[in-house]
């Protein structure tokens, strides 16, 4: 997957708490391969009324090319489905802003890419506000840690393993690999220290 460090793109707000995996993609859809897509199945439920029409006064209906969304508490709570984050992606988000996330739902979004950029309450408030009258410009930057909205600039936390996994387009293989030679100097000390804790070679006194 590509790395990036800064995404500029526009910004829309849904303050609401609780959403979980089964909102952001409810489990009829599920049996869907991947290949087809599943940016239609995003928040569903929320956004047809019950005649299955867009509700035209939805927030995401209102800017189908929003990149970035400013959410409520406990975004992507729920079931493990990590087709949640592929309904994102597939709808074309990159980022999503929050006070809190699932923690299986932010691992799987940093696995493929996506932000999960945690904020304190206050600020998505005033996020969310900044984005009331309609969906903004917005700028993300992973090396600072900082949104920009106008003239507002706010900071927001990731943990340092998954900023370097999002900047470098890394999985979890590629940030072990990244630590290879001390591994390999911690296994040479531990060869050193305890041979005999190594599996012994035939016709040898300890292992090497």
């Amino acid at each position: 997957m590509p790395g990036w460090s800064e995404h500029v793109g526009t910004a829309v707000a849904l303050p609401r708490d609780n959403i979980d995996t089964d909102q952001l993609i409810p489990a009829r859809f599920m049996s869907t391969p991947r290949a087809q897509g599943y940016g239609n199945f995003l928040l569903h439920d929320l956004r047809r009324d019950a005649h299955d029409a867009l509700d035209e006064t939805f927030p995401l209906n209102t800017c189908p090319d929003a990149s970035i969304l400013v959410a409520g508490r406990n975004f992507g709570s729920g079931s493990s489905r990590e087709a949640a984050v592929y309904a994102l992606l597939d709808a074309g988000f990159r980022v999503v802003i929050a006070p809190s996330f699932g923690d299986i739902f932010a691992a799987n979004a940093v696995n493929n890419g996506l932000l999960p950029a945690q904020v304190t309450p206050e600020v998505a408030a005033d996020l969310a506000e900044l984005l009331a009258s309609g969906p903004r410009e917005m700028t993300v930057t992973l090396e600072s840690r900082e949104i920009l909205c106008g003239a507002t600039r706010v900071s927001f936390d990731v943990k340092d393993g998954w900023r370097t996994k999002l900047i470098n387009g890394w999985d979890d293989i590629d940030l072990t690999l990244d630590h290879a030679a001390r591994i390999a100097a911690f296994r040479d000390d531990r060869r050193s220290a305890a041979p005999w804790a190594w599996p012994r070679r035939p016709g040898a006194q300890y292992a090497r």
